[in-house]
């Protein structure tokens, strides 16, 4: 394996992660869909043919 190949596809990976996941939850608070307070998030990381499951639970603080 190209580490540093690899290195390089993880980092873009996970950049679009962010990018899109801030996007989405801007749009959900925006539309007004969060309600208020804190917005409770989570994030499900698989990866397809082996047995990643791994679950990251979050509060984004609203006010």
């Amino acid at each position: 394996m190209d580490e540093e190949r690899f290195n390089m596809s993880l980092r873009k990976f996970l950049k679009q992660v962010g990018v899109t996941s801030q996007r989405e939850i801007e749009t959900v608070v925006r539309e007004g869909k969060a309600g208020g307070g804190k917005l409770k998030v989570r994030v499900v990381l698989t990866a397809e043919g082996t047995d990643l499951n791994h679950v990251v639970d979050g509060e984004i603080d609203l006010s």
